[in-house]
C-alpha cells in the first residue's frame, strides 16, 4: 500500500480509536456540510426577491439556479483527487476561503451576470468541501464502528441543512434583503478557517504523482454535458439539444475511461470498481438518490401547487421527512452492528417502498398530512442506507485514495438526483398531459398552458373569471396527483425489489468468497470484498481485468500518447 502522509508522518492505516480531538474535529467538519445543503435550498426562496432587484432574463434566471450544481458535479472528481495529492485539510481551507469570498460578492451582486459568475466560483469551491470533509472523516476515524457513527453524523448534518434551509431562508428574507441568504455561510467558514489548522490533521498521498490536466478536462467534458442534458430533459424543453449533450458527454466519457486505465497514476482510479462491495455501494447510492430526487420534485410541487402553500409553508411541512431521515441515519451504525450492513440497507429500502405505497393514496383534496407521513416513512428507510453505503465506499478504498472514493460517492449521488428528476419528472409530465382536461370556454393560451404543466395551469388561472378557475384547476390538480400516485407506485415496487436484492448481497458475496478461497488457496484478493475492508488499487483483480479487457496487455504508462503528461506537480 502506498504511504499516507499525516502531518508529515507516514502511517500504515491501522485501526486506532479516535480521541477527543477527532470528535471535536468532526464538529468542525460538520459545519461546512450543513452550510452547503442549506445554501442549496435557500436560493429557491430568494429567487423572487433577487429577480425583482436584478431583473435577469429567463435564461439568466435558469443559470443563476443551475450553475452552482453544475460546477459542484463537474469538479467533484477533480477536487477529490487533488486533495489526495496536495492535502485534504489544505484543499478544504482553500475551498472555504474561496467560498466565503464568493458568498460576499454574491450577496452584493449588482447584476445578473455578476451573480452568475459568483455562483460559479461558489460551485467550484463547494466541490472542494464535500469530498475533503468525507475523506478527512475516513482518515480520522479508522475504527469501523467509530467511522460509521462519524459518517452518520456527517450525513445527518447535511439532511439538517436541507430541513432548516427553507425556514432559515424565510426568516432572513422576512427581515433582510435577498443577499443576506448568501452571507449565512461566511461566519461558518471563518470558524472553519480559524479552528481547522489546530483541530484537523493533514492527510495526503505521499507518493502520488502529478495531476493530469488532460484527465481533468476530459472529466469536466464528460460530467457537465451529461448533467446539463438530464436537467434539460427534466424541464421538457429542447429534447434534441439535451440528448445531443448527453451523447457528447458519454462519448467523451469513453475517452476519459480509456485514459484512466492507461495512466499509472490516474485522476480517477477505476480499479477500485474491482471491489464488488465498493461497486454495489455506489450503485445503491445512485438508486436511492434517483428515486428520492424524483419524488421530492413531485412533493414540492404538490405542496405549493395542489395545496396552495407558500414556499415557507411547504418548507415547514418538509421538516418531518428530513427529521425522519436524520433519525434513520443515526440508527444505522448500531443496527449494522447487530444484523449486518447490507441487511440494514436492504431492509431500509423495503421500508422506503412502504412509504411510497402510502403516497399512492394521496389525493388532490386531502391536504398535506398523508403525503408528509408517506415521505417520513420513506426517508426513515432511506436514512440508514445513505449512511452505510457512504461508509462502505470510503471504507473499501485504501487510505491514500479516500479523496477519490469520496468524490465518486458524491458524484454518484448528484447523478442519481439529476437522472431521477429527469426520468421521473418526464414520466409524471407525460401522465399529466395525458389526463388533464381543459374546460370549455377557456382561451387558447390558457388551454395550452394548462396542458403543458400544472404550474402553467395555476399561472393561467389568474387571468380567468372566478367561475372558470375551479373548473380549470380541479381537473389539473387531479391529473397531477394521479401522476404522482402512479410514479410512487412504480418507484415503490422498484426500490423494494432493489432492497430484497441488497439483503441477499452479503450472503451471496460470502458464498462467492468462500468458493474462491477453496479453489485458489491463499491467492486471493488483498482485502475483504464482503465487509468492505480496504482493498489496494494495485491488487484488485477485478480492476486489472477491466483494464485488460479494454486495453489488452499494454502496461501502464505516464501518457498514452507517448509524450509527457500535461500535469501539475505536487
Amino acid at each position: 500500500m502506498r504511504g499516507l502522509d499525516v502531518d508529515t508522518n507516514t502511517v500504515d492505516g491501522s485501526e486506532t480509536r479516535a480521541g477527543r480531538k477527532e470528535w471535536i474535529g468532526l464538529a468542525v467538519l460538520a459545519l461546512p456540510t450543513l452550510l452547503l445543503s442549506l445554501d442549496m435550498s435557500v436560493l429557491y426562496l430568494a429567487l423572487p426577491h433577487l429577480t425583482a432587484d436584478l431583473q435577469p432574463s429567463s435564461s439568466q434566471m435558469l443559470w443563476i439556479m443551475d450553475i452552482y450544481g453544475f460546477m459542484v458535479a463537474g469538479f467533484l472528481i477533480t477536487m477529490g483527487t487533488l486533495g489526495d495529492r496536495i492535502g485534504r485539510r489544505r484543499l478544504l481551507l482553500i475551498g472555504a476561503t474561496a467560498f466565503s469570498a464568493a458568498s460576499v460578492l454574491a450577496a452584493y451582486s449588482s447584476s445578473a451576470e455578476m451573480l452568475i459568475a459568483t455562483r460559479t466560483i461558489m460551485g467550484i469551491a463547494g466541490a472542494t468541501l464535500m469530498p475533503s470533509t468525507l475523506a478527512l472523516i475516513s482518515n480520522m476515524f479508522t475504527n469501523p464502528k467509530q467511522r460509521g457513527t462519524a459518517i452518520a453524523v456527517w450525513i445527518s448534518c447535511f439532511m439538517g441543512g436541507t430541513a432548516i434551509g427553507p425556514l432559515v431562508g424565510g426568516i432572513m428574507l422576512e427581515w433582510f434583503w435577498w443577499g443576506s441568504v448568501f452571507l449565512l455561510g461566511v461566519p461558518v467558514m471563518v470558524l472553519l478557517l480559524v479552528t481547522g489548522p489546530a483541530l484537523l490533521p493533514e492527510f495526503r498521498d505521499g507518493t502520488a504523482g502529478r495531476l493530469d490536466l488532460a484527465s481533468v478536462g476530459l472529466s469536466l467534458a464528460t460530467i457537465l454535458p451529461i448533467i446539463y442534458g438530464v436537467k434539460e430533459l427534466a424541464k421538457g424543453d429542447g429534447a434534441t439539444t439535451a440528448l445531443v449533450s448527453v451523447c457528447i458527454g458519454v462519448a467523451v466519457g469513453v475517452v476519459f475511461v480509456r485514459r484512466q486505465l492507461r495512466l499509472s497514476d490516474p485522476l480517477l482510479d477505476l480499479r477500485l470498481f474491482g471491489n464488488k462491495t465498493f461497486t454495489a455501494a455506489l450503485g445503491t447510492m445512485l438508486v436511492g438518490a434517483f428515486f428520492m430526487g424524483g419524488m421530492f420534485l413531485f412533493i414540492s410541487q404538490y405542496l405549493q401547487l395542489v395545496n396552495g402553500l407558500s414556499p415557507l409553508g411547504a418548507g415547514a411541512w418538509l421538516v418531518p421527512p428530513s427529521v425522519g431521515m436524520i433519525a434513520g441515519t443515526m440508527l444505522a451504525p448500531s443496527l449494522a452492528q447487530r444484523i449486518g450492513q447490507w441487511r440494514v440497507i436492504g431492509g431500509g429500502m423495503v421500508v422506503t417502498g412502504v412509504g411510497f405505497a402510502i403516497l399512492t393514496q394521496v389525493s388532490a383534496t386531502g391536504g398535506p398530512l398523508l403525503l408528509v407521513v408517506g415521505m417520513a416513512v420513506a426517508t426513515v428507510g432511506l436514512g440508514p442506507g445513505a449512511a452505510l453505503v457512504t461508509d462502505i465506499v470510503v471504507g473499501s478504498a485504501p487510505p491514500e485514495k479516500a479523496g477519490s472514493a469520496s468524490s465518486m460517492s458524491e458524484t454518484s449521488g448528484e447523478f442519481g438526483i439529476a437522472t431521477g428528476v429527469a426520468v421521473l419528472g418526464s414520466l409524471g409530465t407525460a401522465l399529466y398531459r395525458g389526463q388533464v382536461e381543459v374546460p370549455e370556454g377557456a382561451p387558447a393560451e390558457v388551454a395550452d398552458a394548462t396542458r403543458d404543466t400544472l404550474a402553467g395551469a395555476v399561472s393561467a388561472a389568474d387571468h380567468l373569471p372566478a367561475d372558470l378557475v375551479g373548473q380549470l384547476l380541479g381537473p389539473a390538480r387531479e391529473a397531477f396527483t394521479d401522476g404522482l400516485n402512479t410514479v410512487a407506485a412504480m418507484g415503490g415496487v422498484a426500490i423494494a425489489l432493489f432492497g430484497i436484492i441488497a439483503i441477499t448481497f452479503e450472503r451471496r458475496q460470502r458464498q462467492a468468497s468462500g468458493a474462491q478461497q477453496t479453489s485458489s488457496g491463499d491467492d486471493g484478493v488483498d482485502g475483504d470484498e464482503v465487509t468492505g475492508e480496504k482493498v489496494t488499487g494495485e491488487k484488485v483483480a477485478g480492476g486489472e481485468a477491466l483494464r485488460e479487457r479494454v486495453l489488452g496487455d499494454r502496461p501502464f504508462d505516464d501518457d498514452p500518447d507517448g509524450e509527457p503528461a500535461c500535469a501539475i506537480g505536487t
